[in-house]
């Protein structure tokens, strides 16, 4: 039961993601097959390899990521403050060591949660799979090897909104709309990030745009426990 989970124990997360390389002609030679064996899946015969490409974010063995932003909530009623924080630019092995720490070190208690709006299905595992890549240790929190499904400490909104239904997918927009919760999409969407890195180079806009589907996803949270959404004076950046 969600009211029975204390909501400070709770890291609220968005990861934003690109290709590892900005165009096709970019790719090296020995990725180029195994992309085009990838892409059959949802490539139809009217797409080339090139035009494909801009897919490629979303597959952790072809992306990167580029923006990490977390979120969480202290105290309670008048004292209640939601404090946000990103890890983002160009270094994707710096940025994920250092999300690394975070998590070592407050989020490694047994109570300690990470949610995510269809984070089981990409934002975890894809961290998780890029750590790999970069030689980085898996903290205990994303690591999911031999643990039962109870022992995974992970939420998930939209799995929460299926209850049960396994047929759909609801996305944060959706749910923002019809909670009215301010919406986090009023500059970019996720399918424009790729653009906006690689052609504009500005990761700014980008931390700009995962820090909001994160106050999103806590605020969609909040709204399952039947509680008040963060109001403008409860929000606080975390600034380095």
């Amino acid at each position: 039961m969600l009211e029975n989970i204390r909501i400070d124990h709770i890291l609220f997360l968005d990861i934003e993601t690109v290709p590892t390389f900005p165009d096709w002609e970019k790719v090296p030679e020995r990725l180029k097959p195994l992309w085009e064996h990838k892409s059959k899946s949802f490539r139809s015969e009217e797409v080339s390899l090139e035009e494909s490409w801009n897919r490629a974010g979303i597959y952790a063995e072809f992306g990167k990521v580029v923006c990490i932003s977390v979120g969480f909530i202290k105290g309670a009623g008048s004292e209640r403050k939601y404090r946000t924080k990103s890890f983002f630019g160009h270094d994707e092995k710096e940025l994920l060591l250092e999300f690394a720490k975070l998590l070592n070190a407050h989020y490694s208690a047994p109570k300690s949660l990470l949610c995510a709006h269809n984070g089981k299905e990409f934002d975890f595992p894809y961290i998780a799979r890029r750590m790999l890549i970069n030689g980085i240790k898996i903290p205990a929190i994303l690591d999911t090897a031999g643990k039962k499904p109870w022992e995974v400490n992970h939420l998930d909104t939209m799995e929460l909104w299926k209850f049960g239904d396994r047929k759909s997918y609801t996305s944060v927009s959706l749910l923002t709309a019809i909670f009215e919760i301010p919406s986090p999409k009023d500059d970019i969407d996720g399918s424009e990030v790729g653009n906006v890195y690689w052609k504009e180079g500005d990761v700014d806009r980008i931390e700009l745009y995962c820090r909001k589907d994160v106050l999103a996803v806590a605020q969609i949270l909040l709204r399952f426990r039947g509680e008040p959404i963060l109001e403008e004076s409860e929000l606080h950046t975390i600034k380095e």
